[in-house]
This record gives C-alpha cells, sequence and structure tokens, in this order.
C-alpha cells in the first residue's frame, strides 16, 4: 500500500541542486557591475564635454546689435523672461501664482470695501450677506400699482418715479 521513497535522484522526477552559488561568486558580479557602471558614467561624461565644446566652436557670433546677451544662452537668468518678453507670458510657477491669486479672492470675499465709491455699492463678507438674507428675506417685485413693502423697495420706487418725471 506505501511506496518506499527514494532519496536518489530519478530520471522521471529530477533533482534539486546539492551545492549553492559560492559567496565569491557573487562579490564578482557585484564588482564588475560597479566597474562597468562606473566606466560607462566617465565616457559618457568625457563624450558630453567633447560635444559640448564642440557645439560652442560651432556657434554663429552674436550679433553686435544686440544687447545683454548671457554667454550661456542654454542657462535663463531668473530674471530674464519676466523683463525680456512681454504680455502674455507664460505661467513660470502655475502653483504659487494660483495661491495667490485664491488667497486675494478669500480677502475680497470675506473683507468689506467699495465696489464703485460714486454709486455707494459695497461688497460684505459672505457670511453677513446671508446673516442679512435671512433677517430681511429675498427682495421681491411688486406687481405693478401695488405699494412697496420693505424699505429696499420703496427707495427703489422713489427711484423709478423721478426717473419718470424727468423726461
Amino acid at each position: 500500500m506505501s511506496d518506499p521513497v527514494k532519496h536518489e535522484s530519478t530520471p522521471a522526477h529530477g533533482s534539486y541542486e546539492r551545492q549553492d552559488i559560492s559567496d565569491r561568486g557573487v562579490f564578482y558580479f557585484l564588482a564588475g557591475l560597479l566597474a562597468a557602471t562606473l566606466l560607462i558614467s566617465f565616457l559618457l561624461s568625457g563624450l558630453y564635454k567633447i560635444l559640448d565644446k564642440r557645439f560652442e566652436t560651432h556657434q554663429p557670433p552674436v550679433n553686435p546689435l544686440a544687447a545683454n546677451v548671457a554667454k550661456d544662452t542654454r542657462q535663463v537668468p531668473p530674471q530674464y523672461p519676466e523683463t525680456a518678453f512681454p504680455d502674455p507670458r507664460l505661467e513660470t510657477d502655475e502653483r504659487t501664482q494660483l495661491n495667490r491669486i485664491r488667497i486675494a479672492e478669500e480677502q475680497k470675499l470675506n473683507s468689506y470695501g467699495w465696489v464703485d465709491e460714486t454709486t455707494g455699492t459695497v461688497h460684505i463678507p459672505i457670511e453677513r450677506a446671508m446673516e442679512l438674507l435671512a433677517q430681511r428675506g429675498l427682495p421681491q417685485r411688486p406687481p405693478s400699482g401695488a405699494q412697496p413693502q420693505n424699505e429696499a423697495q420703496k427707495g427703489q420706487a422713489a427711484k423709478k418715479e423721478k426717473k419718470g418725471k424727468k423726461p
């Protein structure tokens, strides 16, 4: 009923490896990989230096009428785009510019100020506007010929009457 276990290798089932990889082989492989990496990086840096010198020698001369031109035109000075190019400019730091816009909007939405000082139009914080709206309710247009019900409607009706009498 039970088959005897065979510990020797048989051609049908194969076998496992009887020895591990040596530490020396792993070390030599990693050392060779490191040496190849260093050699390739030095070769590439030398190649780039040669190509850079060749590029500089084959550059056309700068126009004598051009003013304030940097020697290395591939490196842009920090303030150069702001002074050299007309509007509209490309965004150089989108996140900071957007944050400035949002902060300015928040300050405007949460403060008092004039929209048009000549007509007496002001802006108020949103919270205060909601409180006033809850207290006074939404303004309603009175039906034609009806009397205004609140102070704002009375003022609007008086303005309309003045405009109607002038012509």
